[in-house]
């Protein structure tokens, strides 16, 4: 399992921390010596999960702040709080998401949900906090994606599935490949900016968390219930979350890297492969003017 290196003095935001790879990279974060924000959608399981970091270590810094990236007005309200509350941020981790709903659902401005809240959301809340971000010395920025993203198309006609039939599996391919978009974009306008800033994206493999039960019970009675019984390998979240947090704590981890498990399912971090459609920066670029204009965000002037 990963060792997170030490992280005394660093203040880290962990979104999506109440449960799955999100609880485990800000108990771990905790453990390390990091100031931890538990940034959660659903306050009583967010105070669940910081019960559970401060188990691990009594002497946590650790508090639980309510965001949900479904709803930009909540994550402008979220990055304002933190504003006025923190002096820097060192480190975003980018990890709440939602997987594979059985139909089309929107967010709170009318997106579909799994393009607001796995990319618009991030997206603005990178964007948001970057003034925090750049006031630390070494600031990172960590996101998520998933290996469904090698699959993934970006539609710049129709990105938020209002034109063509609804396809959950393309729809979670197209978020996560942006998220790599995100990711690479960042990485590349810190080196043109000379910003310290170092932006990476991660994959959890196979993970199983509540992701492969929440979204696809949407809208159902009898939710649907996690089975163990695939064939394929897999593993708990402590082994899945080791990807994010290599990329969000590893002295290693360089800017526009990409990290996953060693066999793609499982395995310990290193470094992932970008495909060719991950690298095309021409695509990052417009899919970041797009989302500037869609969020009503845009990172500092300096």
């Amino acid at each position: 399992m990963y060792a997170v290196p030490d992280q005394t003095g660093r203040t880290v935001v962990v979104t999506g921390a109440n449960s799955g790879t999100g609880r485990e990279a800000a108990k771990r974060l905790a453990a390390a010596g990091a100031r931890v924000v538990l940034a959660v959608r659903n306050p009583e399981k967010g105070a669940d999960a910081l019960a559970e970091v401060l188990a691990t270590r009594p002497d946590a810094q650790a508090e639980v702040r309510v965001l949900d990236l479904a709803d930009l007005a909540s994550v402008r309200a979220f990055a304002d709080g933190l504003a006025r509350d923190l002096g820097r941020l060192d480190t975003l981790v980018n990890n709440a998401g939602v997987m594979a709903p059985p139909q089309r659902y929107e967010t709170a401005d009318g997106h579909e949900l799994q393009w607001g809240t796995n990319f618009l959301g991030p997206f603005a809340l990178t964007n948001l906090l970057l003034p925090l971000l750049l006031a630390a010395p070494a600031p990172r920025v960590a996101t998520m994606s998933s290996g469904v993203a090698n699959r993934g198309r970006i539609d710049f006609g129709d990105l938020d599935w209002e034109r063509r039939p609804y396809r959950t599996w393309a729809a979670y391919g197209q978020s996560k490949l942006a998220d790599i978009h995100l990711a690479q974009h960042l990485a590349h306008l810190a080196g043109r900016r000379g910003w310290a800033l170092v932006s990476t994206a991660a994959h959890p493999g196979f993970t199983r968390t509540n992701l492969q039960v929440t979204g696809p019970s949407m809208g159902k009675e009898t939710p649907v219930r996690w089975s163990p019984g695939s064939i394929l390998p897999s593993m708990d979240a402590p082994e899945g979350a080791g990807s994010i947090l290599l990329a969000a704590a590893d002295p290693a981890a360089a800017s526009g890297g990409y990290y996953g498990p060693r066999f793609g399912l499982v395995g310990d971090p290193r470094p992932a492969r970008l495909v060719r459609r991950m690298r095309d920066d021409e695509t990052a670029a417009r899919l970041w003017a797009v989302a500037e204009e869609t969020t009503s965000t845009a990172v500092p002037a300096r």
